[in-house]
């Protein structure tokens, strides 16, 4: 690792101060991603900012048809909390199968979805559950958030604050984890909105996405129509955990455990 300095600043917007101030700071919560970087020599910040503690990125309540979740909670919370279980069931089961416990006791929601990591979960659940990501800033839908691999709508110096998810009817998440890593060869996230049915894909191309031709399928006809609908593989990874054609499959596949989970839930 590279000489850096760490800061662990009390409020919001002293964060966001030392963020402006040093050009080459970079936020730290639960450090999944920042620190194996560090250690690789792979980003060299001046500064550590750690907002893992700021009180405006803590807390998690239900209201209005609305789970709001600060950026700042650990996976381990969502998946065992109680008003997650019960307002969300699919969010909770994600987080739940997110890497091992040791990544699950220090990851965070806001990380993983700022981090965009091609084979991350939430991702998965914040497209496929219509989310807003409430950031420093501003309020940004779930469509307009996610924009390439590792690349989202964040601006330099803006974070994540807290994920508001509207409760579905339903909802259910199918996932083939990597042996190694637990990370997800692909991932299917499906839910029944009051705007209609939404399946979010993670994992199998190089950013999250829509499968709208599946969300179609399932708004004429159910489990028989997604059994029909075929993923085009143009596009998606191709690498040592899969094929293209491999991967358009196991979508296939997932997305009907998905659904079949989301009927089991009533």
């Amino acid at each position: 690792m590279y000489p850096l300095s760490y800061v662990r600043p009390a409020s919001l917007p002293e964060a966001l101060d030392w963020l402006a101030r040093e050009s080459e700071a970079r936020p730290l919560a639960g450090g999944m991603t920042l620190i194996p970087t560090l250690k690789q020599r792979l980003a060299a910040p001046s500064h550590l900012v750690d907002v893992s503690r700021l009180p405006e990125l803590q807390g998690l309540s239900l209201a209005q048809g609305v789970l709001a979740v600060g950026a700042a909670t650990r996976h381990a919370e969502v998946a065992s909390s109680p008003v997650v279980r019960d307002a969300i069931p699919g969010l909770a089961a994600l987080a739940g199968l997110i890497a091992d416990p040791q990544v699950r006791n220090r990851g965070t929601l806001g990380g993983s979805v700022a981090n965009n990591d091609p084979a991350a979960d939430y991702p998965a659940a914040v497209l496929g559950l219509a989310a807003t990501v409430v950031t420093s800033r501003r309020r940004i839908g779930a469509d307009e958030f996610f924009l390439g691999m590792f690349e989202t709508a964040l601006a330099p110096g803006e974070i994540i604050v807290g994920i508001e998810f509207p409760v579905p009817r339903r909802s259910a998440y199918a996932k083939y984890r990597h042996k190694a890593t637990g990370y997800a060869v692909a991932g299917v996230f499906i839910a029944e909105t009051e705007a209609g049915f939404r399946v979010a894909v993670t994992g199998a191309g190089p950013c999250v996405f829509r499968w709208q031709e599946a969300e179609q399928a399932l708004a004429a006809g159910g489990a028989a129509a997604l059994d029909d609908t075929a993923l085009e593989e143009t596009g998606l990874n191709d690498d040592r955990s899969g094929s293209a054609a491999y991967r358009a499959n196991l979508v296939r596949v997932l997305a009907r455990r998905a659904w079949d989970a989301v009927e089991r839930a009533g």
